[in-house]
């Protein structure tokens, strides 16, 4: 397999160690956050990112009165979230480590997520099976990943075949693909949701564009008048609600929870 059909240890300690800032990296919108504090009480929960990134969703987590615990196999990402968990005066326990050989007893969390990370691996099955291990039985995980059926995906295989895409190599996945490698796990799928690109792929595009001719120019997220900003919201409510749109979104999740009984032995899925 060539070096550009893989993503490496190697391409993801460039990536955090160019002189990236926090401000230069999108956020999801505290998607991850609304997603979690519906999904269970974070008072005194255990909470595991599997992945860094840049450590924003675990600090909303701990503002919300969760322990946080964050693991990436860079020392470059974890660095970035010391930063940000400092510059917030937040505590946060950061562990570099595998996601495939998470260092971390059975059962002790109660919530495991990860936004950016399994669609980086050829075989993200081993990934999902340790979450699972240190799941607490009624424990929640939520898995984030790129959606099929977007013009990104097209873009992004033309770029990996260029070997011009950041990461090396990255694949996406159906919804219905996603909830079936979670069941695999003996995991019970209790929500698969969405979200759409905003700002759109057009305006991220020429954005970059311009920023790479020295020209910086155009804002990280655009605010349009008001009353396309409720348009807007209210289409996305209708949406959210419809199974079929699914299939539109920029990216999927899904919210899945360990079953309390039974959960010393693994299911025959």
């Amino acid at each position: 397999m060539s070096h550009a059909r893989e993503s490496t240890k190697e391409h993801w300690q460039r990536f955090w160690s160019d002189g990236r800032q926090l401000e230069d990296v999108y956020s999801n919108g505290d998607r991850l956050l609304a997603v979690a504090t519906s999904a269970r009480d974070l008072r005194g929960c255990r909470a595991l990112e599997v992945g860094a990134g840049t450590g924003r969703d675990t600090l909303a987590l701990i503002d919300r009165g969760a322990t946080g615990y964050v693991v990436d196999y860079t020392f470059e990402a974890l660095g970035l979230t010391r930063l940000a968990a400092k510059a917030a005066g937040k505590p946060v326990n950061l562990v570099c480590a595998d996601a495939r050989a998470l260092p971390f007893r059975d059962d002790s969390f109660g919530l495991v997520f990860h936004q950016g990370l399994l669609e980086h691996f050829r075989e993200p099955q081993p990934i999902l099976s340790e979450n699972r291990r240190v799941l607490a039985p009624g424990g929640v995980l939520i898995v984030d990943v790129p959606q099929s059926y977007h013009p990104w995906t097209v873009l992004k295989k033309v770029l990996i075949a260029l070997d011009k895409w950041f990461a090396g190599w990255e694949t996406q996945f159906s919804p219905r693909q996603l909830e079936r490698m979670v069941e695999k796990e003996s995991l019970e799928v209790r929500r698969t949701y969405g979200e759409w690109m905003v700002p759109g792929l057009p305006y991220r595009a020429t954005r970059v564009i311009l920023a790479k001719a020295g020209l910086r120019i155009l804002p990280m997220y655009p605010r349009g008048p008001e009353w396309w900003n409720r348009a807007w919201e209210s289409w996305r409510a209708w949406l959210s609600r419809r199974r079929w749109a699914l299939y539109t979104c920029f990216v999927i999740g899904v919210v899945a929870e360990k079953p309390k009984i039974g959960t010393g032995i693994r299911g025959a899925a």
